[in-house]
């Protein structure tokens, strides 16, 4: 790290180690409820943090909803829950205007009835399971936080955050979610079957009389103001230009891409993908004791950030590789430059 790289004051540090405590709790009462998946919970946090949103991806049966309902109740957040299914309206998520009767006039007008994405953390349960029209209700949420109905624009409340859940797409009656949409995510997380002793430890919690519930151990107010905290962590110029070259390495009409980035992908990552990869690598980095950005926080988030900011070809789906291998490979590739010391 260079020397002349801008430093948190102390305030802002105490504010940090605040936050590292306050986020350690957290996760200590989510483990309450729901057994393993550190790494899942961990960006989930970061994702919050960095005033992201967060898609999950597993087969049923993996405590998705329960672990993005513990994690919203540690956090003392207002939640609430959609099924998305397939006659799902927009208007089921946003609210819609309806008629009602003035009782000191008796005149009829129309009033503006709330939907549920009028929370702090919404889980979007099984957000492929509805048609496109539907899923680009939660656009304008996810972007400006705000809703517009009838010609009425609504601020949403602070923090504000949408946790969807979604099957593998190779499942019956599932829609793919259009670029535009997944493109609002911070993170796509891909939520792995436990171990076999963590699931011989579920199979005991779930089949006898244990019980337990989150405690709220931080605030929204509190929330709000990590985040800003989390925008004044310095980036150190070579992890900058580190986070530029791995996500424009990966745009295959960009002429100085490498023949096998124009072989196997159709589509690459946009401006987001830098600012978000940013973000939460600021995030990381405060969670694990730094005041600055490294390259491994970059590398630890990468798949996260941009496996689903990337279309595969026909070439690459026929060969069997993935979007994950298409990452791994890109960040043996990209040069590591090292930390000025001038």
């Amino acid at each position: 790290m260079s020397t002349a790289e801008p430093k948190l004051e102390a305030d802002d540090a105490a504010r940090a180690e605040r936050l590292v405590q306050a986020c350690q709790r957290v996760r200590e009462q989510v483990g309450k409820i729901v057994v393993g998946q550190e790494q899942v919970v961990e960006q989930l946090v970061i994702a919050i943090l960095a005033r992201g949103h967060c898609l999950l991806e597993g087969v049923p049966g993996l405590a998705k909803t329960l672990m993005v309902r513990s994690l919203a109740e540690s956090m003392d957040l207002e939640f609430r829950r959609i099924q998305f299914t397939p006659d799902l309206m927009p208007a089921d998520i946003t609210g819609t205007d309806i008629i009602q009767e003035d009782p000191e006039n008796g005149h009829r007008k129309l009033v503006f009835e709330k939907g549920p994405i009028f929370t702090q953390m919404l889980l979007a349960d099984e957000i492929n399971r509805t048609p496109p029209k539907t899923q680009a209700a939660l656009l304008e949420a996810m972007q400006e936080h705000e809703v517009t109905a009838g010609g009425h624009t609504y601020r949403l409340q602070e923090p504000f955050f949408v946790l969807a859940t979604q099957n593998p797409i190779e499942q019956e009656g599932t829609y793919p979610l259009p670029e535009a949409q997944r493109d609002r995510f911070l993170f796509h997380v891909v939520v792995e079957y436990p171990t076999r002793e963590q699931e011989a430890d579920i199979v005991d919690r779930t089949t006898s009389t244990f019980s337990a519930t989150p405690e709220p151990v931080v605030s929204g107010e509190e929330i709000v103001e990590f985040q800003r905290t989390v925008r004044l962590v310095p980036l150190p110029d070579h992890v900058k230009d580190f986070v530029l070259n791995l996500v424009r390495a990966v745009r295959p009409k960009d002429p100085d891409v490498k023949p096998w980035v124009k072989e196997y992908v159709e589509w690459g990552p946009g401006p987001r993908a830098c600012q978000q990869l940013v973000l939460g690598s600021k995030a990381r980095a405060l969670l694990h004791g730094r005041h600055h950005v490294t390259l491994d926080d970059v590398e630890a988030l990468a798949h996260p950030v941009l496996r689903h900011r990337i279309v595969p070809t026909f070439s690459a789906e026929a060969e069997g590789i993935g979007v994950d291998d298409l990452v791994s490979r890109l960040l043996k590739e990209i040069p590591k430059a090292k930390p000025s010391l001038l």
